[in-house]
């Protein structure tokens, strides 16, 4: 019998749009992240329209509701 595996990940890589810097982060599991201060250039990112979270935008792995298949902030 085959055990499945449904971990959530929490860490994702993000990367500034603006200067290209990346760094890798502990998703939250208790909110939404909308904004996000690039640690490099200070700019502020904000979710692409479309998406719910700056994780989901600009990050390597989706925000743990993506991940877990529900909506995210729901």
């Amino acid at each position: 019998m085959a055990t499945q595996t449904n971990e959530v990940n929490l860490q994702s890589t993000i990367t500034c749009p603006e200067c290209g810097h990346a760094v890798e982060e502990t998703m939250p599991t208790d909110a939404c992240q909308w904004f996000y201060e690039c640690t490099s250039c200070r700019t502020v990112l904000k979710p692409l329209e479309g998406d719910c979270c700056v994780y989901c935008s600009y990050a390597t792995v989706p925000c743990p509701p993506i991940q877990e298949g529900k909506s995210c902030c729901a």
